[in-house]
């Protein structure tokens, strides 16, 4: 029966992580639109935070409880789970359009910093301890988060006044109330904290009583249901004709996961990562360059079409990688 209450809690908790992080980043795009900050601005900080908010409170929640196993394990299942079945998911739903030079600056970084947690994790590291992610190192992705975050802050400022974008009308902005927005921001991190207890706590129960590892949980269970907002809003996008953006949602949303979520977790908690880890690390930089190959291969077109069929190998790619992972459970 105590099986049964825990999914239950898990669910629930997964609801209000998600309602929550809806909640939060809709009532901020308003307020932020009412006082004048340009759009893209705002899509590029508060929603790309907003659909990590989810994979941030679990992942620190479990870091302040010493469940170190979800935190980690949680980061690198939803980057695994973002880069093969939200891509492939939204290119079997419809195929993805991506323009090579668009994404070049994000892909490659996303490429770099799945390969400095690495090297920090098992190779040469700050503070001389191999096989653990120290407070130093934790401040050291938080900085580079930092700089990120202000390179591409400062490159959609200078993008959205090329384009001369067109401003919301006076009668949009008039319809805009503060006050109800900052109630509904409030409810929202009120449900993205309580989501993330519940679902912790559910899945740390479930793993002990069924014999997972905590590790397991957040590879699996915690990373796909943390990944939902990634994937619901990629394949939304799809199906309105933005493939565009399920490419970009991919890629913001796994350089915040490692950068800030990862950074953050470390910072509070030092996390161990074990010698089972470096596969799963090792996996997700596998797909970040099947990626990689799948969009750059063909040289001399600027446009990359990712077909259903391409999609389909994706998503059966990670079928395999989560049946490995509970063999070896």
């Amino acid at each position: 029966m105590s099986y049964f209450i825990n999914v239950i809690f898990l669910i629930v908790g997964f609801t209000f992580l998600i309602k929550g992080a809806d909640l939060f980043v809709g009532s901020s795009s308003s307020i932020a639109k009412k006082i004048g900050i340009p759009s893209v601005i705002v899509g590029l900080t508060i929603v790309s935070l907003g659909t990590s908010a989810p994979e941030l409170a679990v992942s620190s929640i479990s870091a302040l409880q010493g469940n170190n196993g979800i935190a980690i394990g949680n980061v690198l299942g939803s980057n695994i789970f973002n880069t093969l079945v939200v891509l492939g998911g939204t290119a079997i739903t419809m195929p993805l359009i991506i323009n090579k030079k668009l994404i070049k600056r994000d892909f490659f970084f996303n490429l770099i910093i799945v390969c400095l947690i690495y090297i920090l994790a098992f190779g040469i590291t700050v503070s001389g301890n191999d096989g653990i992610l120290t407070r130093i190192e934790g401040i050291l992705l938080l900085l580079i988060c930092i700089v990120y975050t202000i390179i591409l802050i400062k490159s959609a400022s200078k993008s959205n006044k090329d384009e001369n974008t067109k401003e919301s009308s006076k009668e949009e902005l008039d319809e805009i109330k503060i006050w109800p927005n900052v109630f509904k921001i409030i409810i929202g991190i009120i449900g993205i904290i309580l989501g993330g207890n519940l679902v912790v706590n559910g899945a740390t129960k479930i793993a002990y009583s069924i014999g997972m590892s905590e590790k397991l949980v957040g590879l699996t269970i915690v990373a796909v249901g943390t990944s939902l907002p990634e994937l619901v809003t990629s394949i939304v996008a799809a199906l309105k004709g933005e493939t565009e953006i399920a490419i970009g949602n991919v890629l913001g949303s796994n350089i915040f996961n490692i950068l800030l979520i990862l950074g953050l977790s470390s910072t509070i908690n030092p996390i161990v990562v074990t010698g089972n880890l470096s596969i799963d690390l090792m996996f997700l930089l596998f797909s970040t360059v099947m990626i990689g190959f799948l969009i750059y291969l063909n040289k001399g077109n600027d446009i990359k079409k990712l077909s259903r069929s391409e999609g389909t190998i994706l998503v059966l790619l990670y079928v395999v990688y989560l049946s490995y992972i509970i063999i070896r459970n």
